[in-house]
């Protein structure tokens, strides 16, 4: 299992959504792992976004799908990033 940050902004929508009702923030967990990718941690944070989840998923396509699908709802904006573990990282530049 490959290993992505999904970086994310709240829509003005998703901010209201998330003040009346601040348990869907663990729901849509729910739904993501129902979609094939499994979350390892997530953070509310400060700064230009509003939450930081880790989450494993087997390919680019299946977290591709979950980041298009909750942006789609419109009340969150997701950057997506590949993550590589850095032990990884160096055994790459040693072939």
């Amino acid at each position: 299992m490959a290993t992505y940050i999904l970086l994310s902004r709240l829509t003005d929508e998703g901010a209201k959504t998330i003040r009346e009702h601040p348990e869907r923030i663990k729901a849509v967990d729910s739904e993501i792992e129902s979609m094939g990718v499994r979350v390892k941690a997530q953070y509310a944070v400060l700064g230009p976004y509003d939450f930081v989840s880790i989450v494993e998923a087997p390919d680019h396509i299946n977290v591709m799908r979950v980041s298009a699908e909750i942006a789609a709802r419109g009340r969150t904006r997701i950057q997506t990033l590949a993550a590589v573990p850095v032990d990884e990282f160096i055994t790459g530049f040693k072939r």
